[in-house]
C-alpha cells in the first residue's frame, strides 16, 4: 500500500512569535537568506511557500530561467552579471528569457512630471503586471539623489531635490502597494556614483546627509510605509551601509519608526552577523558563505536571541503580506492600454527648455525633414538590472505621420549633402539626438555631458540650413548643448519608455501641450556641476564636499547662471499667478501654514502649470543655501481659465538639522515664502518669520572664544557670578572684566586667566558650563 504524503498546512502568520519560537537556527538562517537569486526560501515544516521579486523601477524585469528555473535554491553568478551589464541597446537579445513587461517612463523623465496622482498611477500599473507574472515584490523605487548629472544610474532616480524626490517616489509606492504588491525603496543611502560601488566610501557630512541625501526616504517611508528598504552597496563614512547601526538602527528605525524589513542589495553585505545587529534582515541573493556565517553566529550566541527572532517576525510579516497580496484573481492585462498609458506619462514628463516657435509643428507644414540614427531606432531606457524587454516600441517617423497627415515626412540618418539639400526647403526639422549610451549605466557612469560622437556637428550643419530645428533629446540626466543659440526648439525626452516616440509626436504636433519641468539643473558645462571637484573621489573615498548646496541649491548659493534652471519648462500656453495669501506671518518647528494664490491660463492651448513653493532665508549659525524646494503642484487648465491652488507647509518641512544638537531645528529669522514657476523663475513673495526653536548661541565648551560666550546672556550672567564670587568683586567689576575679554582669540577660561592672573581649576571649569547649558537649556525649552 502506498503512503500519500501531503504537504503541510500553513500555520497561522498572524502569530509570527508563536512560529519562531519553534524554528530551529537552520530554519532560521534559511528564513532570513534568500533562495536562489530572487525569492524568499520555503519553511515546508511550518508550510509557508517562497515569494518571488524582481528589479523594475519603470518595468518588471521578470527572468525566466533566473526564476522559474531556479528550484535547487543555488545561484548563477555569470546569469546574474550578465543581467546588470545589458546594455538597453541589446534587449533584443533577451526576447525568450524574459518576460515582455510595459516599459513606462525611466525615473529621470517620470521626475519632470511633478505629478503625485501620475506616480501614483505608474504605481498601480506597475502593480498590476507584477500581480500578473506571481510577483510578489518589485525592487523600486530608486531614489537616490542626482547629484552629478554623471552618475550611470541617474535614468532610475527622479530628482536632485528630496522634496521631490520623496513626494514622487511615495506616490508610486501607494499605487504598486495597494495592488498587494510590496516594494523595496532603495538604495539606502548615498549610494550616488557607480564607480567602485560595492567598497566606495561616501564621506558626507551630518547636515547634508539629513537634509538632502536621507530626506527623501524619510518622506517616502513616513508617508507609503514600503514594505522593505534595501540597503545600499557603498560605505557611508567608513561604515558599510548594510552593516550600519546608525544607518539602519539610530535613523531608519529609531527616528523614523520603520517596522518592515531591509534587505540587502544584491551580494552587498560583507558581513552577515553584523549585518543583522546593525539592523538588516534580509540578505540577498542565497551565500552559502554568508548562511554558514550566520548559522554559526545563531548557534555559538554570538548574535543575541532577540535580534535574531525579531527579524524573524519581520520576515514572517513581510511573507504574510505577500501571501495575502497574491489571493486575489491575478489582473488581465491589457497590453494596449497600458501602452497608452506609457505614452500619455511621456508627454506630461517631456521637458520643452526653449521654444522660438518652431513648436507646435504648423498645421500648415507641408515638408518636415526628420534627422538623426535616433529617430530609425529610438532610445527609450537605460541600461542595467532595470533594463526592461518592451511589450512593443513606438517608431518616430510613423507616429509623426500619423498625426501629421498633411505634411511630406522625409527620414535621414546623416546630414550628407542630399540631406543638406532637403534642409534648405523643409517647413521644419526635427532632429532625434542622444547621448551616448554604448558604455554608461549600471556599473559604469558617464564620462561626458556631451552627445553621443557626431551628434553636435550634424545639429550645428542643420542649423546653418535656415530652416528652423528642433532639437528631441533622449538622455539619462543632464546634458551640454554647445548649440544652443543656432536651435529654434528643444525637447528633452529623457528615457521615456515603448511609447517615446507616439509621446513625441502629440508634444510636437500640438495635440498635447508640454508641462514637464525639469528636476535637474542642466549645467552649461561639466565643471559648473557643485562637487564636481571632488567627483568621483580618490583612494576608496568620495567626499561630498559641496555640503547641503547640492544642485539648484548650489548654483543659487554661488550666485551662478545654468544653462537651464531646476524646475523650468515651457508650455505652448502660458501661466499667470496672482493673489496670493499666507494663512501667518509666522511660524513655529510644530506649526503649519497654508499658502494659496490663483493660477490662470491666459493662452490659447490646454495645458498643466508646475507651481512650486520655495523658502528664501540665509540661517544664523547653520547657512542655508539660497533658497530651498517645500512643496509643488500641478494643475491643468483650459484657456481662460483660473484655479485657486492651496498648499500646505509645515514648521518641520522649513526646519534644517542642527548636527550639535542632533535634531531638527528653526532658527529665528525674516524668511520669505517665494511662489515660482521654475528656481529662478519668482512669480509671488510673502514675508515669513522663523520663530526659533533653539536659542541664536552656540553651546559653550572650554575653548569657545570670547566673541561667541559674551553676546550670550545666559552664557555672560553665568561667567558674570562666578567671576564676582571666585574674586569677591561686585557683578559690574566682573561684567566689565568681561568686556576686556572680549577681543581674545583664545577661548574664554584661558583668556580669563590671563586677564585676570588667576587660575581656574577643571572642576570649576565643569561646573561653570554645566550651569550655562543647564541655563540655555531652560530657556530653549520656553521658546
Amino acid at each position: 500500500m502506498t503512503e500519500t504524503l501531503t504537504a503541510p498546512a500553513m500555520q497561522d502568520l498572524s502569530a509570527p512569535e508563536k512560529i519562531v519560537a519553534q524554528m530551529t537556527p537552520q530554519e532560521k538562517t534559511d528564513l532570513l537568506s534568500g533562495f536562489g537569486m530572487w525569492k524568499t526560501a520555503a519553511l515546508e515544516r511550518f508550510g509557508i511557500p517562497t515569494t518571488t521579486m524582481t528589479d523594475g523601477t519603470y518595468g518588471v524585469r521578470y527572468s525566466i530561467p533566473q526564476i522559474d528555473g531556479d528550484e535547487k535554491g543555488g545561484e548563477d553568478l555569470d546569469a546574474f552579471l550578465n543581467m546588470v551589464n545589458q546594455r538597453a541597446s541589446d534587449v533584443a537579445v533577451a526576447w525568450g528569457e524574459m518576460k515582455p513587461a510595459t516599459c513606462f517612463p525611466n525615473g529621470s523623465a517620470m521626475g519632470n512630471s511633478w505629478d503625485t496622482g501620475l506616480m501614483r498611477e505608474l504605481g498601480e500599473l506597475l502593480g498590476r503586471e507584477c500581480r500578473a507574472m506571481g510577483v510578489h515584490m518589485l525592487l523600486g523605487p530608486g531614489i537616490n539623489i542626482r547629484r552629478t548629472p554623471l552618475a550611470g544610474r541617474s535614468y532610475e532616480y527622479y530628482s536632485e531635490d528630496p522634496v521631490v524626490t520623496g513626494k514622487l517616489s511615495a506616490a508610486v509606492i501607494e499605487g504598486i502597494q495597494e495592488q498587494g504588491v510590496g516594494t523595496s525603496l532603495k538604495h539606502f543611502a548615498c549610494n550616488n556614483s557607480e564607480i567602485e560601488r560595492t567598497s566606495m566610501d561616501s564621506v558626507v557630512e551630518e547636515r547634508a546627509l539629513r537634509e538632502i541625501y536621507l530626506k527623501g526616504f524619510e518622506i517616502a517611508i513616513k508617508q507609503a510605509n514600503p514594505w522593505t528598504v534595501m540597503s545600499s552597496y557603498n560605505r557611508l563614512n567608513g561604515v558599510q551601509a548594510s552593516q550600519d547601526p546608525w544607518l539602519l538602527g539610530d535613523v531608519l528605525r529609531g527616528d523614523w519608526g520603520y517596522e518592515g524589513i531591509v534587505v540587502s542589495d544584491w551580494h552587498g553585505i560583507k558581513d552577515r552577523p553584523a549585518s543583522l545587529l546593525a539592523g538588516g534582515d534580509l540578505d540577498m541573493p542565497e551565500s552559502p558563505r554568508r548562511k554558514a556565517q550566520l548559522l554559526e553566529a545563531i548557534e555559538n550566541g554570538s548574535l543575541p536571541a532577540d535580534v535574531v527572532d525579531r527579524s524573524c517576525v519581520r520576515m514572517l510579516e513581510f511573507i504574510a503580506k505577500a501571501l495575502a497580496g497574491a489571493e486575489t484573481p491575478a489582473p488581465q492585462i491589457d497590453q494596449a492600454a497600458h501602452h497608452a498609458r506609457a505614452r500619455a506619462m511621456g508627454t506630461q514628463s517631456m521637458v520643452l527648455v526653449k521654444n522660438g516657435g518652431a513648436l507646435p509643428v504648423r498645421a500648415d507644414a507641408k515638408r518636415v525633414l526628420v534627422m538623426g540614427r535616433d529617430a530609425e531606432t529610438p532610445v527609450i531606457q537605460g541600461s542595467g538590472c532595470a533594463t526592461t524587454i518592451p511589450t512593443m516600441i513606438d517608431s518616430p517617423v510613423d507616429e509623426l505621420r500619423s498625426v501629421l497627415p498633411g505634411a511630406e515626412i522625409i527620414q535621414r540618418t546623416e546630414a550628407d549633402a542630399e540631406a543638406m539639400e532637403i534642409a534648405k526647403t523643409a517647413d521644419v526639422i526635427l532632429a532625434y539626438v542622444s547621448t551616448e549610451g554604448a558604455y554608461d549605466g549600471e556599473g559604469s557612469d558617464r564620462t561626458t555631458l556631451a552627445l553621443g560622437p557626431g551628434q553636435d556637428e550634424m545639429i550645428r550643419a542643420l542649423a546653418a540650413s535656415g530652416t528652423p530645428v528642433a532639437v528631441i533629446v533622449a538622455c539619462p540626466d543632464a546634458i551640454e548643448m554647445p548649440w544652443i543659440d543656432a536651435v529654434d526648439a528643444v525637447l528633452v525626452s529623457f528615457y521615456s519608455g515603448q511609447a517615446m516616440a507616439g509621446a513625441v509626436a502629440d508634444l510636437v504636433s500640438g495635440k498635447v501641450s508640454p508641462s514637464g519641468k525639469l528636476s535637474v539643473t542642466f549645467p552649461q558645462q561639466l565643471s559648473d556641476v557643485p562637487g564636481h571637484l571632488s567627483y568621483p573621489g580618490e583612494l576608496g573615498r568620495h567626499m561630498y564636499s559641496e555640503g547641503v548646496h547640492v544642485g539648484y541649491r548650489g548654483y543659487a548659493a554661488r550666485g551662478m547662471a545654468p544653462l537651464f534652471a531646476f524646475g523650468h519648462g515651457l508650455s505652448y500656453t502660458s501661466f499667470a499667478y496672482s493673489d496670493l495669501s499666507v494663512s501667518t506671518s509666522e511660524i513655529t518647528l510644530d506649526g503649519a501654514l497654508e499658502v494659496s494664490f490663483t493660477v490662470t491660463n491666459t493662452g490659447d492651448f490646454a495645458g498643466r502649470e508646475v507651481s512650486q513653493i520655495y523658502l528664501a532665508a540665509k540661517g544664523r549659525q547653520l547657512k542655508r543655501s539660497t533658497i530651498e524646494l517645500k512643496a509643488f503642484a500641478k494643475t491643468p487648465l483650459e484657456p481662460g481659465e483660473s484655479r485657486r491652488v492651496t498648499l500646505t507647509v509645515t514648521g518641520r518641512d522649513l526646519a534644517v538639522w542642527h548636527p550639535g544638537q542632533g535634531r531638527w531645528v528653526l532658527e529665528g529669522e525674516e524668511a520669505e515664502l517665494l511662489v515660482a514657476a521654475a528656481s529662478d523663475d519668482i512669480r509671488l513673495r510673502a514675508p515669513l518669520t522663523l520663530m526659533p526653536s533653539l536659542l541664536p548661541w552656540r553651546r559653550v565648551a572650554y575653548d569657545t572664544q570670547p566673541a561667541y560666550v559674551l553676546p550670550n546672556p545666559h552664557a555672560r550672567g553665568v561667567i558674570r557670578d562666578f567671576l564676582s564670587a571666585r574674586c569677591g568683586i561686585t557683578a559690574d567689576e566682573a561684567d566689565r572684566a568681561l568686556e576686556h575679554c572680549a577681543n581674545s582669540f583664545f577661548g574664554i577660561f584661558t583668556t580669563l586667566e590671563r586677564r585676570l592672573r588667576i587660575s581656574i581649576t577643571e572642576e570649576e571649569t565643569t561646573e561653570v558650563i554645566a550651569r550655562i547649558n543647564a541655563a540655555m537649556d531652560a530657556a530653549e525649552a520656553a521658546l
